[in-house]
């Protein structure tokens, strides 16, 4: 069952065929593409990215939350995943190679990053969850994988009400352990956000593109 499209996918920047880079946006619940590309501003030292945001069905990539087992959000879960696989697909196609594609997100977005990342583990140019963890609970078991270090940024406000914040510790000693560059960042007295200290982050990191592959 086909329950969202990756033909929905909002296209800002270069194209594929003309990018540097790729950087895939996941906006979370209740939200759309046209909300989340407004995060490709702070990629604005890097205008020859291509930045791929697609939209979920009725807003919504899988109906529970992120903590109960993967089985009670299918078949969303997997067909939101298959939607991320598409696109990073259509890049490699491109000639892009994975460690110049970005998968970033916000909440429920956050949640499909870093489960994409850690089910499909290779070198990416970087991997960010904005207020977001590895899906399903923290007992979930997991193949070993290997993310060749890629750069992973996993934070969360301490008083998020979405997201608890062992499930965000336990994500990042999870992905550190599957060899990801791990820095998390957790927010003191704030709540449920994007802040300044990750979009520096995404900043930094975008600069890579900058510099031109050596092949």
């Amino acid at each position: 069952m086909q329950l969202h499209d990756a033909t929905h996918t909002l296209r800002l920047g270069a194209t594929l065929a003309k990018a540097r880079g790729a950087v895939i946006l996941i906006h979370g619940r209740g939200s759309s593409a046209d909300d989340i590309i407004s995060l490709a501003k702070a990629f604005n030292s890097s205008p020859d990215l291509a930045y791929l945001a697609p939209d979920a069905t009725n807003g919504t990539w899988y109906p529970n939350r992120f903590l109960v087992p993967p089985a009670h959000n299918e078949p969303w879960l997997s067909s939101a995943l298959a939607v991320i696989d598409t696109l990073v697909a259509e890049a490699l196609a491109a000639g892009i190679p994975s460690e110049r594609i970005g998968i970033v997100g916000f909440s429920q977005g956050a949640c499909l990053a870093l489960e994409y990342a850690a089910r499909h583990p290779r070198r990416y140019a970087f991997v960010a969850g904005l207020s977001g963890a590895l899906i399903g609970p923290t007992d979930n078991l997991r193949e070993t994988a290997n993310l060749c270090r890629t750069p992973l940024l996993i934070a969360c406000a301490d008083r998020d009400a979405h997201i608890p914040l062992e499930h965000v510790e336990h994500s990042a000693a999870a992905l550190a352990a599957f060899n990801a560059d791990v820095t998390k960042q957790i927010f003191p007295g704030s709540t449920h956000g994007v802040f300044s200290e990750e979009v520096e982050w995404l900043r930094r990191h975008a600069s890579t593109f900058a510099t031109p592959a050596i092949n």
